[in-house]
């Protein structure tokens, strides 16, 4: 069952001190009625940073802001680092009794507009971040040839699997730079050393596809499913959300007809959807997801049916 249904409800941080993103959403924690949800805001420099906000799902389908976080939770590092342009936290996970923070560390470019890598950081007792390192956990190498970006990282075995977005071409094209990015796999024993061998998880469908990212995983009745965002088509560049499925969490077919949905029949979601995080919660299955301006409407929230 893959059919979804928004709720008529999102979420937009406007302040005076910030851009009002709220861009790649996920869950914290959850307890009871109330969960947390973190996203990536923008200050008024276009620089990223993370903010939090709890809600409230009451009846299974309204939605109730309890407590924002107007503070940033992580910012931006120093000078010259990998993340010296902005943070895009993308999951909390926890290893080993401790809360670890993966997130996109980012610089603006000279010959191309942007350069991404990943980061970790690991939460305080008091809901805050530290990073964990002044350098990335994965950069660029030979297998990712560009730069790497938003990753999903699960338990498997006697480890951990990261599925992240592989950049392995720009393209110049009369309008703009084009960046060409697919899903590829990671592995690592303790969540913080990671190997990888240039395996492919979810590849482009076709010549015109160009982008595919933030992979998002969950196993359920022993089948690992995957949605992520892609786009690329002769008839839509902007982004749409995708599906696969796989056995092992290792071979995946794509199955992105299977994910049936009315998001984007109207309003802040309408041209585009993108960045889903599926959770369960109350004997229900819900999915955060981000609509136009890759999250400068904010975020909204879908229940599978």
């Amino acid at each position: 069952m893959n059919q979804w249904q928004k709720l008529n409800w999102n979420y937009t941080p406007f302040s005076d001190n910030s851009m009002g993103y709220a861009a790649v959403p996920f869950i914290g924690s959850i307890e009871g009625d109330e969960f947390d949800v973190y996203f990536s805001n923008r200050d008024n420099e276009g620089k990223s940073f993370l903010q939090s906000v709890k809600l409230a799902l009451k009846n299974n389908s309204e939605i109730v802001v309890v407590e924002k976080a107007d503070s940033s939770l992580l910012s931006s590092g120093p000078i010259g680092s990998f993340d010296s342009s902005g943070v895009m936290p993308c999951q909390l996970v926890d290893v080993n009794g401790e809360k670890l923070l993966y997130y996109i560390g980012w610089n603006l470019g000279t010959d191309v507009p942007f350069r991404n890598s990943i980061g970790l950081a690991k939460q305080r007792a008091d809901g805050s971040f530290e990073k964990m390192h002044s350098g990335p956990i994965l950069d660029r190498s030979i297998f990712d040839p560009c730069f790497v970006a938003s990753m999903h990282v699960i338990k498997h075995d006697n480890g951990f699997i990261m599925y992240y977005l592989s950049c392995v071409s720009w393209l110049k094209t009369p309008e703009k730079l084009e960046h060409k990015y697919h899903i590829k796999i990671a592995y690592s024993e303790d969540g913080v050393d990671w190997k990888r061998k240039g395996e492919v998880a979810i590849d482009f469908k076709d010549k015109e596809e160009y982008a595919i990212s933030v992979p998002r995983v969950i196993c359920e009745d022993g089948i690992y499913k995957m949605w992520y965002s892609h786009r690329g088509s002769k008839s839509n560049r902007c982004y749409k959300i995708g599906y696969a499925e796989s056995i092992d969490g290792l071979k995946w077919e794509r199955k992105d007809n299977h994910f049936k949905s009315d998001l984007g029949t109207n309003g802040w979601d309408s041209q585009m959807q993108c960045y889903p995080f599926v959770f369960s919660m109350n004997n229900s299955v819900y999915m955060l997801y981000n609509g136009n301006g890759y999250g400068k409407t904010g975020f909204g929230i879908a229940k599978r049916l």
